[in-house]
C-alpha cells in the first residue's frame, strides 16, 4: 500500500508545546494544530477511503521551499538545479514531526510503524510538501 500527497502551501514545523501560566495546562500552539489538520485535509482529499497500514513503512518527505526574491538570476538556477539547498527554518525534524503527527491513526495506525525515513529540504517556484508513505 502507498500513500501519495501533496501540501501546496507554506510549510510550517511542530512547534514547541507552550504553557497556560493561568491554567498550568501544556497545549499545541493553534498554528501547529491547523497545518496538522491542513495536511490530514489534504491526505483525505486525495484518499478518502484510506486504510491505516498494519504492518511497518517508509515514509519520504520533500519540502519544496520559494526561492528568495532577492536571488540573482544565477543564484536561482543554482538553487532550482539542486546545488543549494535550504538552510532555513524550519527544522527538518520539526517537518518530519509535524507530518508523523498528522498522519497517526489515518495513513498509519501509529507513528512507531515508521521504520524509514528520508527527507529533504529543495527549492522551488512553488512552495509545497510532497509525502510519500509506504508499507514495506
Amino acid at each position: 500500500m502507498v500513500y501519495e500527497f501533496e501540501v501546496p502551501a507554506k510549510i510550517i514545523g511542530k512547534g514547541r508545546p507552550r504553557l497556560n501560566s493561568y491554567t498550568g495546562q501544556v497545549y499545541t500552539p493553534t498554528r501547529t494544530k491547523d497545518y496538522e489538520s491542513l495536511v490530514e485535509q489534504y491526505f483525505l482529499l486525495k484518499y478518502p477511503r484510506y486504510k491505516s497500514m498494519e504492518g511497518r513503512a517508509k515514509v519520504s518527505i520533500k519540502a519544496f521551499f520559494e526561492v528568495p526574491k532577492s536571488a540573482s538570476k544565477m543564484m536561482k538556477e543554482k538553487m532550482l538545479g539542486n546545488s543549494i539547498s535550504p538552510t532555513k527554518k524550519p527544522d527538518i525534524d520539526n517537518v518530519v514531526k509535524i507530518v508523523l503527527d498528522a498522519m497517526n491513526k489515518f495513513a498509519f495506525k501509529d507513528d512507531t510503524q515508521i521504520t524509514k525515513i528520508e527527507v529533504e529540504k529543495l527549492y522551488s517556484d512553488v512552495e509545497k510538501l510532497y509525502v510519500k508513505i509506504e508499507e514495506y
